[in-house]
């Protein structure tokens, strides 16, 4: 078993920020990063709206900055995931990557959140990787020239849709209700509303994905007359919203809807585990808010293990 003082899970803006907090408190954190390093931001063209960058940033290189700093203060760093916890003594916490086994004095949970997706049952889990996608960043450049739809009505959905104006011959966003429903903020709304490449079709909702290999079309039910149309495309996008990633934790910690319930500013139901992000977030889901909520996570864990000594 090794044994840690500080051990952060989620390697996003709220654990890398948290890593680099208790790193400069000489604690010496490990981080495990998970199988996709930098969480969500990765996946993230240009991050326009974190102060320090007038020009912006890219997702990738924004969160290697991040973790560059959490090292250089002596935060360790570890491509692996933890499946496994047992926090049933806060005084002994104990996760498990797979059989490998750590206990920790610390723990701080920022495992953020993962892309919602449909639920069209087995249709929707054939399409994965054919021309169905939750990753726009990740996966557009295979759709150039060609006509794929974008499904949201928020920030992420307006943003994957005008990134993929830079490879599709036509992007349709496609949103469930109608226009002042949409959750996009106003310059969001504009750029995509003013973007002659993108068309954007209200009040349908995607009831099915369609083709032989790869996908070929979408079913429309509108959202009002009930009626069922069918739309041609080559790639869909979904932007829905995400779920928290908190199935390792049930039953060790108390959740809310699959969050985790924070008590205090960033406390759990066990006083020595803490919490930052998406995670615990189902609000904002903004960059910098988690990073806000991991520097939170760190002070307060640093006052705790000050009053064990008192």
């Amino acid at each position: 078993m090794t044994k840690e003082k500080v051990i952060i899970i989620g390697s996003g803006p709220a654990g890398l920020t948290a890593g680099i907090y208790t790193a400069r408190a000489d604690f010496e954190p490990l981080i495990f990063e998970g199988m996709t390093p930098g969480g969500q931001l990765t996946g993230t063209t240009e991050l326009e709206n974190f102060p320090g960058f007038p020009d912006g940033v890219q997702g990738p290189e924004f969160m290697n900055r991040i973790r560059q700093q959490a090292q250089k203060f002596g935060a360790k760093t570890v491509i692996k995931t933890i499946d496994k916890v047992d926090f049933s003594n806060p005084k002994n916490l104990k996760l498990w990557a797979g059989d490998e086994e750590f206990s920790a004095e610390i723990v701080i949970i920022a495992t953020g959140a993962s892309a919602r997706w449909l639920n069209l049952g087995k249709g929707e889990e054939r399409f994965r990787g054919k021309g169905y996608s939750s990753c726009a960043t990740c996966d557009g450049a295979f759709f150039r020239g060609k006509i794929v739809g974008v499904i949201g009505g928020g920030d992420t959905a307006c943003e994957e849709a005008d990134f993929l104006t830079k490879f599709a011959e036509k992007v349709y966003l496609i949103y469930r209700g109608p226009k002042e429903k949409m959750r996009a903020s106003k310059p969001m709304l504009k750029r995509v509303f003013n973007n002659p490449k993108i068309e954007v079709i209200l009040n349908e909702n995607v009831t099915d994905l369609k083709g032989e290999t790869f996908l070929e079309a979408v079913e429309l039910t509108n959202s009002e007359t009930r009626e069922i149309s069918e739309l041609k495309l080559q790639g869909l996008f979904v932007a829905i919203g995400t779920i928290p990633n908190t199935k390792f934790l049930e039953g060790q910690i108390e959740l809310d809807r699959g969050f985790v319930k924070v008590y205090g500013k960033t406390g759990t139901s066990v006083p020595s585990v803490f919490v930052a992000g998406d995670v615990s977030d189902p609000h904002y889901k903004q960059a910098i808010i988690a990073a806000g909520h991991g520097a939170m996570a760190a002070l307060d864990a640093q006052e705790y293990l000050a009053s064990l000594n008192d």
